[in-house]
């Protein structure tokens, strides 16, 4: 079993380190800010949580394991806020081009 395990580990570190670099040149490549943003927090907190399954079934003792569900709520909870506030500055200070918003939700505001 902890071969199997140790298998599983290193394919989701792989996987998880591929969508976090995915992310980093969606970041780099990406012409706008709601993009950017974009890519910032959906393949890159799908990156460190499989990063994070992948050191948990490396480790397996109860205290590590416990840290990193701990990290891991902290990423879920972090990650969409602040990709709210930062397409919500973008949207207010103008870098947004408005045309590709559907429907534009802010602009009764």
């Amino acid at each position: 079993m902890g071969v199997v395990a140790d298998w599983l580990g290193a394919a989701c570190l792989v996987a998880g380190a591929l969508l976090s670099l995915a992310a980093g040149i969606g970041v780099l490549r990406f012409p706008d800010v709601l993009d950017r943003m974009h890519a910032a927090t959906k393949p890159q907190v799908l990156g460190v949580l499989l990063l994070l399954v992948g050191v948990a079934l490396r480790l397996r003792t109860p205290s590590d394991l416990g840290m990193l569900a701990l990290v891991a709520i902290f990423q879920l909870a972090t990650a969409p806020v602040a990709a709210q506030m930062v397409g919500r500055a973008a949207y207010r200070s103008g870098r947004v081009d408005r045309a590709l918003l559907d429907p534009d939700e802010l602009a009764d505001r």
